[in-house]
């Protein structure tokens, strides 16, 4: 993984010690709430219902178990025991004291971390695949362009303040585990027909409020290229994005009100006028895939013997390994998903006890690295096959083997109001409440791969529009109610969900759920998907079925 510099270093250094100026100044009364407001979002902090919230970066989803064992250190120390990890790879904490922030900001710079950028109308942290290097349908590796990337992006002085919120991500692989269709810039690596590898870039996808799919501007794009052009957009929104209206202000609305031939040529444009100054070289790009070598394969890995023995004599172990792992592109291993979605824990949490045996985990199985993924859930990306059994038995202990990778329970869930001031509604207990009502793990297993996205309010931010089931979390005169939609989906055929009908009442949101999977059940033709039978369908049947009350 990618290892600060003197630069990197002496950057995020200075940002705490500024940051830790601003704070003080704050709680001395020399700095009002206004003036302060801009200055703790480009640190990643946060004023929620209870208490701050502070969220930290980790870049393209990437963790070192040194970083790992930091972050229970100061779930432990600053926070109440856990944290949760979110849809964009970061981590936030719940529950920190304002005048403590600087110091858990310092605590993170000494294994390179920080919060720079995690909020605020700048540009986000960027998130790529998190298969990144071990998939086995990878192209090439994007996380070095996601690296190079993020250095552009931080502190990048043009872009400080930016009509709203920007984010990437890059995806390296055939199948779009990154959601780039649904980022304000997604860059997806491709091969042309001369056989060269480079990159479609696609602009103005977004979720929230406005859900709008991600159009190509730039069919293939050489590598020497990438940050001049990623420029040029960005140029472009800073000058014509508007500011009159937070609603209004993201590149998916300028996109759409410009039309994408004439947003395409006001960036061409300014493209042709930059790129000679800002080329990439195949050294530069070269230095930063140095960082991202393969580690120390053993190349007899998969002569393992006991493997097979263990899937026939343990069925759960075997249950497992069908949901939570992946093949690998080196034979003999395997990606190992760590459920963050035990059916008593809200989705996304792990507690610093957690924390510490996982950093240990990664040592001992994983070449001491961890990566979290858009599902709020981790993996140990490179497990020797003879080395599963051990570790699930492992991760079994410590309430991280669930298998449920892929099944209606592994849902994505924002905090609702149980944190969030923003929230209409609640959302940890819904979750709770459906996972409760399907713990027949023969029958979650029977359905197949069915994704439930819920949020607490129309930002959006568990992804509900391109969820296949999604829950919006809606205000009716004080009450909670929750709009369902149908047939969304982040992934190549990338789809915004159909609204299913009316808002249902906080107390049948769960019937309604358990309705729609037995509609599908009893509707679907001989291994049809979720989607494929919405799409076949239609929305009707569900409903009918759903409303039939009503």
């Amino acid at each position: 993984m990618y290892q600060y510099n003197e630069i990197d270093q002496t950057l995020v250094n200075e940002r705490v010690a500024q940051f830790r100026r601003q704070t003080e100044k704050y709680l001395q009364g020399e700095l009002d709430a206004d003036q302060f407001r801009a200055l703790r979002l480009r640190n990643g902090l946060y004023i929620q219902t209870h208490a701050p919230m502070l969220r930290v970066a980790i870049p393209y989803g990437l963790l070192s178990s040194v970083q790992v064992r930091k972050l229970a250190h100061i779930a432990r120390t600053y926070d109440k025991n856990y944290c949760h990890f979110t849809t964009r790879q970061n981590v936030q904490y719940n529950w920190p004291k304002l005048e403590q922030v600087p110091d858990i900001l310092a605590e993170l710079a000494t294994v390179q971390m920080h919060a720079i950028q995690t909020s605020g109308n700048c540009m986000r942290n960027t998130t790529s695949d998190h298969l990144a290097g071990v998939a086995v349908d990878e192209l090439e590796d994007p996380r070095p362009y996601c690296e190079i990337i993020r250095q552009w992006t931080t502190l990048h002085p043009e872009f400080d303040y930016l009509p709203r919120k920007f984010k990437i991500a890059v995806s390296g692989a055939a199948h779009d585990r990154a959601a780039t269709q649904f980022h304000d810039i997604g860059v997806h690596l491709v091969k042309n027909d001369a056989g060269e590898i480079g990159f479609r870039i696609l602009v103005g996808g977004g979720l929230g409020r406005t859900p709008i799919i991600g159009q190509v501007i730039r069919p293939f794009l050489e590598k020497k290229d990438l940050l001049s052009y990623l420029e040029a957009i960005l140029r472009i929104y800073n000058l014509f994005g508007r500011r009159d209206n937070k609603y209004k202000a993201r590149i998916k609305i300028l996109v759409k009100e410009t039309g994408l031939d004439t947003f395409t040529e006001m960036v061409e444009a300014e493209w042709a006028r930059i790129k000679d100054g800002m080329e990439l070289s195949a050294a530069q790009i070269e230095a930063i895939k140095g960082h991202f070598s393969l580690p120390a394969y053993d190349t007899g890995a998969a002569a393992d013997l006991t493997f097979g023995q263990h899937l026939q004599d343990n069925p759960a172990f075997a249950k497992w390994y069908k949901y939570n792992t992946v093949s690998h592109k080196v034979p003999g291993y395997r990606a190992v998903f760590l459920s963050l979605k035990a059916p008593d824990v809200p989705p996304g949490d792990i507690t610093d006890t957690q924390l510490d045996a996982v950093a240990d985990l990664a040592d001992v199985y994983s070449f001491g690295e961890l990566r979290t993924t858009h599902r709020q859930n981790l993996i140990f990306a490179d497990v020797k096959q003879a080395d599963l059994f051990g570790l699930w038995q492992q991760l079994v202990g410590l309430n991280l083997a669930t298998p449920n990778i892929g099944t209606v329970t592994d849902m994505i869930c924002c905090p609702g109001l149980d944190f969030c001031s923003l929230a209409n509604a609640g959302s940890i207990g819904i979750a709770k409440e459906i996972n409760d009502a399907l713990d027949d793990m023969d029958y979650l297993h029977d359905i197949g791969d069915v994704k439930i996205n819920m949020s607490g309010c129309m930002n959006g931010c568990a992804h509900q529009s391109v969820g296949h089931i999604g829950i919006l979390g809606v205000d009716k005169k004080g009450t909670e109610w929750y709009q369902l939609t149908l047939g969304g989906s982040s992934e190549n055929e990338a789809a915004i969900g159909e609204r299913l009908g009316p808002a249902v009442a906080k107390t049948e949101i769960t019937q309604a759920v358990t309705t729609i999977l037995s509609v599908y059940v009893k509707q679907r033709l001989e291994d049809e998907s979720f989607l494929d039978m919405v799409k076949r369908v239609g929305i009707d049947p569900f409903k009918e079925q759903v409303y039939a009350s009503h």
